[in-house]
């Protein structure tokens, strides 16, 4: 394969593209990335390529694309033993759910990638997992879950950034109010 045409060229060509915000550019570069990596045999590099074209459609907001680019990509992940790419997978199946309304599945979704995350020890990708799940749930009412999820998402961070330790804090005040503490 040449390498004006080769998935990795086509991978490069999807960031940039990504990065521009062509996001419609992107997802065809990565789903012709994904091709590529797929004729050659490389399923783990593939499912990476669906996965990319699913956050670009995302983007592009074409929920539907995004839904369909990223299925099934979470089982080869699994399949391989990579679980921080399986879990990334499932928040990304989270968020083409939220994004076509389907909430109680984008839940699900959500709160599977989390607990994958937490045992491959990503403690940042799981927080920004539980982030979203928090959001959609503060969007359907739910706003003590809501609250519950932003709070445990943050519990595990090893290094937390200065806003999440702000973050932290801030929540903090409505449970130690709860239970008493000072």
């Amino acid at each position: 394969m040449a390498e004006a045409t080769s998935p990795q060229r086509l991978a490069k060509e999807g960031k940039a593209a990504y990065k521009r915000g062509d996001y419609q550019a992107a997802a065809q570069a990565f789903e012709a990335a994904r091709l590529g990596y797929k004729t050659m045999g490389d399923e783990l590099e593939a499912a990476e390529m669906a996965n990319n074209c699913s956050v670009a459609y995302l983007q592009a907001g074409d929920g539907e694309a995004a839904l369909a680019a990223v299925e099934g990509s979470e089982t080869i992940f699994a399949q391989a033993g990579d679980m921080r790419r399986q879990g990334m997978a499932l928040g990304n199946r989270g968020a083409a759910l939220e994004a076509l309304g389907r909430s109680d599945e984008a839940i699900a979704a959500y709160q599977q990638a989390a607990e994958i995350l937490q045992q491959a020890g990503e403690d940042q990708l799981r927080a920004q997992v539980m982030q979203s799940l928090s959001m959609l749930q503060l969007q359907m009412g739910r706003q003590l879950q809501a609250l519950a999820s932003l709070q445990n998402g943050l519990e595990g961070v090893e290094r937390p950034s200065a806003s999440q330790k702000i973050l932290k804090k801030l929540l903090d005040i409505p449970f130690n109010i709860a239970t008493g503490k000072k």
